[in-house]
């Protein structure tokens, strides 16, 4: 199938309530997709459903799946522009906690306007979320990413298997041996007093180039055959997720503060950051304590003075682009 090929989107629900849902997105043909793309519906009880493959196996997703909202809605597609565009696009037609998975991604979503290809071999999806306070919706990506982490940490130990340190790098991607082996986007509109979050993930399982992946490196700890699975790591991402979106929601992020201090990469990273002095920047070196109450960073200077680093807009990566600000 190529990118000219009309899309296949198949319709799944883990409880009767979701299923009657399904059957009704179909029937009154209420899901789109941007630019006009061609697709076509079918249903996950319907027949001459295709199996390619290596595809996505939902039934073993969703057998493993234990949450109450998120991820019980399920759409999959073989191939797909973006699983981003198809969540945020169809968000006022889905139940919060959706889930749009692809084997296939051909105009995925990344920061700063970035078109990402994505090959077979990746855990690829994005999910809605909803939250009424906007001052801390900058911050959900942060527990989307430590939920995934921990996810993995999950599937690890009931697998009996070593532990993949994987790491996450602020803002949102995900790091393992110092390679990139994923990528969180989340986007946010406001309507109706709430703010709807698209939440995207890309996760690089078994494709072991130009970087690495997760099967790669687990191959390197171990002599046992197992090999990490997509559907078993999006089950115990949404597992997990519910759990720390739902502490969070209630406590806000400090309950998981030392938990993804533990996780990210940057505790006591020294960093040089740009700074406006009259009507010109100077470099300056400062040290990374956390984060502030806004999501950024929270570092202090050699001068001992505390300051909060903003990305400047202009560089790929965060750490070449971070602009000083202090802190009164």
């Amino acid at each position: 199938m190529d990118s000219q090929s009309p899309c296949l989107l198949v319709l799944f629900g883990k409880s009767s309530t979701e299923k009657e849902l399904a059957k009704s997105l179909k029937d009154n043909n209420s899901l789109k997709l941007p630019d006009n793309d061609k697709f076509s519906i079918l249903l996950h009880s319907e027949t001459g459903i295709p199996v390619e493959e290596n595809c996505f196996r939902n039934n073993s997703f969703l057998n493993c799946l234990s949450t109450t909202r998120f991820g019980r809605f399920l759409i999959w597609s073989p191939r797909l522009p973006s699983t981003h565009d198809a969540v945020s696009h169809n968000f006022g037609e889905l139940p919060i906690g959706a889930v749009c998975v692809a084997d296939v991604q051909f105009k995925g979503r990344g920061r700063s306007k970035n078109v990402w290809e994505s090959p077979r071999g990746c855990l690829l999806f994005s999910y809605t979320i909803q939250m009424e306070d906007g001052r801390v919706v900058p911050i959900v990506q942060y527990v989307v990413s430590l939920a995934m982490t921990e996810a993995i940490k999950d599937v690890c130990h009931k697998n009996g298997i070593p532990h993949l340190d994987v790491r996450i790098k602020w803002p949102n991607d995900l790091y393992l041996d110092g390679l990139k082996v994923g990528g969180i986007l989340c986007t946010s509109t406001y309507k109706s007093k709430k703010f709807n979050i698209s939440a995207g993930i890309g996760l690089n399982i078994d494709n072991e180039k130009p970087t690495t992946c997760l099967n790669a490196v687990l191959q390197k700890l171990t002599s046992v055959t197992y090999r990490l699975q997509r559907e078993d790591i999006l089950a115990a991402f949404f597992n997990k997720f519910e759990t720390l979106f739902d502490l969070f929601i209630n406590k806000g992020f400090q309950p998981l503060e030392q938990l993804y201090y533990e996780t990210w990469l940057h505790s006591g990273q020294r960093v040089i950051v740009q700074e406006k002095d009259e009507d010109r920047f100077v470099e300056k070196t400062v040290t990374i304590q956390g984060l502030t109450s806004s999501g950024y960073l929270l570092a202090v200077g050699e001068d001992g003075q505390m300051c909060e680093l903003h990305p400047d807009g202009n560089s790929f990566d965060f750490f070449k682009g971070l602009v000083r600000r202090k802190l009164t």
